[in-house]
């Protein structure tokens, strides 16, 4: 694989993992947590021996941040993907009930669905069906960074399967939430109002000293990775620290609030699952 990077943001501000592995001399103890109720994955645990290689790919290595885990979270799995130049795969989703979202966080890549080809960059979104038939290539000089969230979708008799899309964080206004003055605020990659998305990714955006001012407690489970900037989360009645590169895997009804610290915007992320009844046993 390309060499490790230096341990900075980019200069979008979307934080990369830089590999490697840290040096005999470090201290053991670390950040990670796992809890009954979430995890904690910070960036320093991202190293090249927990990468790992699927099928089908080639100049390709996985950060698997979270996976479906009976009794905690259990309804994605999401990836960290690092190509190397003209890196990817002619058969990445061996799973036809899966539906993915890609988000660029560096370089470049080329996805071709139904014989059209899309490019992306960083801040580029994209949605794509399950049963999709799609491939993916790394086109810039540098390789490409993106995250991979897959779910399985949950059809609804009566209501179509929603359609594949590209966009883009940069071509999306966001949306401010009541009564901050802009302080809070939310990039809505999918329509809240299209109940055939089972899932949605959003980018939440915090300003300096900005607060989520209740322990949000509900059905939906989280991924959240930080993409910039630094904050404290109160998850489950404990405080943990958080900043660019860590990520937080909570479980439905972990209580959970959070306030942005340091000069910067705290930024992350997210996903949820929503939009479907609760299947019963």
């Amino acid at each position: 694989m390309k060499p490790s990077r230096p341990d900075t943001p980019v200069s979008n501000s979307y934080y990369v993992p830089k590999g490697g592995l840290p040096p005999q001399s470090n201290l053991i103890t670390g950040r990670a947590m796992f809890t009954e109720a979430f995890a904690i994955i910070p960036r320093g645990v991202l190293s090249d021996i927990v990468t790992s290689a699927l099928p089908f790919w080639r100049g390709a290595r996985f950060w698997v941040l979270a996976r479906p885990l009976s009794g905690f979270s259990e309804t994605f799995s999401q990836y960290i993907v690092e190509l190397e130049p003209q890196g990817g795969s002619d058969r990445p989703e061996t799973d036809p009930h899966a539906e993915g979202a890609l988000f660029i966080v560096e370089g470049e890549v080329t996805v071709s669905l139904a014989g059209g080809d899309k490019q992306l960059v960083e801040g580029g979104f994209c949605y794509l069906p399950a049963g999709s038939n799609w491939t993916i290539r790394a086109t810039g000089q540098g390789g490409c960074v993106f995250h991979w969230i897959r779910k399985r979708y949950q059809a609804v008799t009566g209501l179509p399967s929603p359609d594949a899309f590209f966009t883009s964080e940069r071509e999306i206004t966001a949306a401010e939430m009541p009564d901050t003055n802009g302080a809070w605020a939310t990039t809505r990659f999918m329509d809240p109002a299209d109940l055939r998305h089972d899932m949605h990714v959003t980018i939440v955006t915090l300003q300096p000293g900005a607060v989520i001012p209740f322990d949000e407690t509900h059905v939906m489970e989280h991924g959240l990775y930080v993409l910039q900037g630094k904050g404290v989360y109160h998850l489950n009645q404990q405080w943990v620290e958080v900043e660019a590169g860590d990520f937080m895997w909570l479980r439905a009804f972990c209580p959970q609030a959070c306030y942005a610290g340091g000069p910067e915007p705290f930024r992350y992320l997210l996903y949820k699952d929503v939009n479907r009844h609760a299947p019963l046993p």
